[in-house]
């Protein structure tokens, strides 16, 4: 397995760890609040690494071009992405929005074959395949409940616009990190994000409710542990695989989320049946594959 897959396999760890620590935040100060505090945390820092790893804390190095790349990655991945993610979750569930974004991997694939001139050999082709219907079957265990059409169509456009969202920031990460440090690039992403998140909040007058966040220290001490792994290792770790990698294969290793949390819900007492044990062990033989290519 080569460098750019074994940082995307990183990241799907990373990304594990930190939807853990969000959720328990979440619970206690609202996704929109999160949303803004985890960027604002995660941009802190990346700071700091940068500083100790380039000997340069800001990424006044960068091109017009990577600045443009970057900033506008940053908008469509991390704001529009996520805000559509994170609607999702309430409009159409957290379990049946992670099936429509199993798709993520499929979409990125065909945006960096059309825009980047990006083939995938037929093996990294099978992998991807198997990965995704690991990961649909898994998260798919549950049955669909009552809710009204108009809500599961609502949620489900919505879910789509976060993986579009998140395919379309993975290719522009990609154009914007030529020859550049993932660290410093994905601090253009953050930089960009709390720019995004903070002009939605005034829009939502959400601030009071955000002062009332941050006095919360539980909620505090969850997001800034979410923050370190999620927007912080787990996008740098992502923007270094998908410069190293194909952004396909990347995509679809860094979908493995979902599986790898089934041990640890496993251990903190939920129930997970045999669809989401037996999807986890397809998901697992699809990244083997890429691991033995």
């Amino acid at each position: 397995m080569r460098a750019g897959e074994l940082a995307a396999l990183g990241t799907a760890a990373a990304w594990t760890g930190s939807s853990l620590a969000f959720e328990a935040a979440a619970r206690r100060i609202g996704s929109l609040s999160l949303n803004f505090l985890r960027v604002t945390m995660a941009l802190g820092w990346l700071t700091l690494a940068a500083w100790l790893l380039r000997g340069q804390a800001l990424p006044t190095d960068a091109t017009d071009a990577q600045w443009g790349y970057l900033a506008t990655s940053g908008l469509v991945g991390m704001v529009l992405g996520d805000l559509c993610t994170f609607r999702a979750y309430v409009e159409f569930g957290a379990r049946r929005t992670m099936v429509v974004s199993t798709v993520t991997p499929i979409l990125t694939a065909a945006l960096a074959w059309v825009f980047l001139d990006e083939a995938v050999t037929g093996r990294e082709a099978l992998a991807m395949a198997v990965i995704v219907g690991g990961i649909m079957l898994a998260v798919s265990e549950r049955g669909a409940s009552a809710d009204g059409d108009a809500r599961l169509l609502r949620g489900a456009l919505l879910a789509l616009g976060g993986s579009l969202g998140q395919a379309g920031g993975l290719l522009l990460s990609k154009r914007g990190l030529d020859g550049y440090s993932a660290i410093a690039g994905t601090q253009i992403r953050v930089a960009t994000g709390v720019v995004g998140f903070a002009l939605v909040l005034t829009v939502a007058g959400w601030w009071p409710r955000l002062r009332a966040a941050v006095a919360d220290r539980p909620a505090m001490g969850w997001t800034a542990l979410g923050a370190l792994f999620g927007p912080g290792v787990g996008v740098t770790l992502s923007l270094y695989a998908v410069t190293h990698a194909h952004t396909g294969v990347a995509a679809s290793l860094m979908a493995l989320p979902p599986v790898l949390v089934l041990p640890l819900v496993i251990a903190r007492g939920e129930r997970v049946g045999a669809r989401g044990v037996v999807g986890a062990l397809i998901a697992v033989a699809g990244t083997a594959l890429i691991a033995l290519a």
